[in-house]
């Protein structure tokens, strides 16, 4: 990492800097020139009294005395992919949310409130891509009272780790007490290796989700509005390994086609049958649908400390492309609202 011009390291970066990505050198410790370099890369959020905030691609924000740096500089907004379809990052928020509806929404200029009883995060949580039509105090009082009036809590997703992401506005949030829960992360990749897949068992493919895929399905007892959820979108198929008689299938999945992008969700495979390759299997035929209806793309969402899933969509040529975080506002858990317990997954 080069930070030096004719030989001198150089701190070339101020506070107008922030909202920019840069890399930063810094010192460690007091021992001088025994002290230990740290170099450090992301979004600069903040630059006061002296301390310089950098957020990571994972969203850990990083804080930095200004008297520690030995050398900083700008750096391009985002590194280049190296493989999979390219996607900016506001088209795939948008196709994600195409793809996983709430039942009620409102807009604030280009923020989407969105509520579904309480059924996922997703579903119900603030998407916050594009600019409000209020000052930001404004806006996040009103989406504080939106949820409280339907007995929610106030939640916002909002993206790290690719240009165009809301590193900026996630440091604003926080400094208004709002708090980060959860984080996962957004694949993409090609959809032919998918399809491409040995499909090892029988996979059944429906416009429905009956009572043997929600059997299988991780939330019990799903209500009527986590069936709207469920089958919204512009184009959603249901996938199946038939079980033995009288149970639950032995895998589902989930895929939603929109234009050149298939979204996968809800894979899962019963305990008994895993490692026999049906997830992969489920995959296979929902991509091989999703690229009848002519799309090339695919993405998908991933928990961060989930190495199986991770290990096998790797594997088939995906990659990271963004970091998401719901966040809480700091009302939430008041006036009877609905607990984090009610959200069992992203």
């Amino acid at each position: 990492m080069e930070f030096s011009v004719g030989g001198r390291l150089e701190v070339r970066i101020n506070a107008a800097d922030v909202g920019k990505r840069v890399s930063v050198r810094r010192i460690d410790g007091t021992g001088g020139e025994r002290g230990k370099f740290t170099d450090t890369v992301g979004v600069l959020t903040s630059w006061d009294e002296g301390v310089l905030v950098i957020t990571r691609r994972t969203g850990e924000r990083v804080r930095i005395a200004e008297s520690s740096l030995v050398a900083a500089k700008v750096v391009p907004a985002a590194p280049a992919r190296r493989r999979g379809p390219a996607a900016s990052f506001p088209e795939l928020a948008r196709v994600a949310a195409r793809g996983w509806q709430p039942v009620e929404r409102e807009f604030l200029g280009e923020w989407e409130l969105r509520a579904a009883s309480g059924f996922t995060r997703r579903a119900n949580s603030l998407l916050p891509v594009g600019e409000p039509d209020r000052p930001l105090d404004e806006a996040l009082a009103y989406v504080r009272d939106w949820y409280a009036a339907r007995g929610l809590p106030a939640l916002a997703q909002v993206a790290t780790g690719a240009e165009g992401t809301q590193e900026l506005l996630g440091a604003e949030l926080e400094r208004r007490g709002w708090t980060r829960e959860v984080t996962a992360e957004l694949w993409t990749g090609p959809l032919a290796p998918l399809a491409d897949r040995e499909i090892t068992r029988g996979v059944v493919l429906s416009r429905t989700a009956d009572e043997g895929w929600l059997g299988r399905y991780q939330r019990r007892g799903v209500t009527e509005v986590a069936l709207k959820v469920l089958t919204s979108g512009p184009s959603v198929w249901f996938a199946a390994v038939p079980g033995a008689a009288g149970e639950a299938p032995a895998a589902i999945g989930r895929c939603v086609v929109d234009g050149r992008w298939a979204g996968f969700a809800a894979v899962e495979v019963a305990p008994e049958h895993r490692r026999q390759g049906l997830a992969s299997a489920v995959l296979a035929a929902l991509a091989r649908q999703a690229l009848d209806e002519g799309a090339s793309a695919a993405w998908l969402q991933v928990e961060t400390d989930n190495a199986g899933a991770q290990a096998l969509y790797a594997g088939a040529g995906f990659a990271a492309h963004h970091v998401y975080h719901h966040y809480r506002g700091p009302e939430a858990a008041r006036n009877g609202v609905l607990a984090a317990e009610t959200y069992r997954s992203r």
